[in-house]
This record gives structure tokens, sequence and C-alpha cells, in this order.
């Protein structure tokens, strides 16, 4: 009989020392989506992730105290309800923990703190070809058929 490896995975918010083993994560994130960010872009968003002021906030997936996972979340302001949205704008885990629950843990932990932090939605997007990770969507969350559209002010 052959060994069998419990995965057990720690959510917490990522704090600034994680950022040696959140950097690489982010970059096979933006290459998965076929992304180069201007420069200065990827010390912003680390910047943002601790500052008070901001409304973005970052959650990290931990294997044994390796970050396998990231997860990056803003809150807003809605015209259509009195509480604030969360939006998940980021979720990414390393290509070998794949299939261990490592996304359904951080949206789950992202959840835990849209609704910690008042909001009464969390939603995000992801594109129409993402079959794996819409696979796991589909069972947490319902598609409302809407649309995204991006509108280049550049």
């Amino acid at each position: 009989m052959g060994e069998t490896r419990v995965v057990t995975i720690l959510i917490r918010p990522l704090v600034p020392a994680d950022r040696p083993a959140w950097e690489p994560l982010w970059d096979a994130y933006l290459t998965f989506y076929d992304t180069t960010l201007a420069v200065g872009v990827t010390d912003e968003v680390w910047r943002r992730l601790f500052d008070p002021l901001e409304t973005v906030g970052a959650l990290g997936a931990f294997d044994d105290g390796e970050l396998v996972g990231i997860c990056h979340h803003l809150f807003h302001r809605t015209t259509w309800s009195l509480k604030s949205a969360c939006y998940l704008e980021d979720l990414f885990t390393a290509s070998a923990t794949r299939g261990q629950g490592i996304g359904r843990a951080l949206i789950e932990g992202t959840a835990a703190v849209a609704r910690g932090g008042g909001a009464d939605k969390l939603y995000w997007q992801t594109k129409a070809t993402n079959a794996t990770a819409r696979s796991l969507y589909d069972s947490l969350a319902h598609h409302d058929g809407y649309l995204v559209y991006d509108y280049d002010l550049a």
C-alpha cells in the first residue's frame, strides 16, 4: 500500500515578511493570465496590502510553513446596498498543490474576511476558458450571467 499525505492548510493574512514567498506566486499568476505589469506596480501592490488606509488585503495558504497559495481582496461601497462588497481580485495556487482544496480554502477564508468586514457580497471573475477554476467556483457560488467589459482609459 502506498503512502498517503494528509494536507493541512493554514489560511492567514499575509505579513510583510512573506514577500519573498509571495512574489514567485504573484509572478506565476501574472504569467498564467499572460499579463505584464508596468515597472513599480508589484511594489505598489505589496505596499497597499499593508497600508491601513487602503481597503485591500491578502491571505496566504500555507502547507507545512510553505506559502502555496495567495488571494487578494478589496472592499468597496456599492449603489445597491448599505453595506460594502468584497471583490476577490486575485486567486492563485502553486501548480504542484492544485486539486488539494487550497483554492477553496482561500475563497472560504476570504468569505470570512468579507463577513468580518461587514460586506454582504463576495464576488470574483475568471476567464470563461478557465474550466478548472470554474468547476470549483460553480461548487461555491452562482454565476449571475453578467459579462465583464474593460474600457481602456490609457
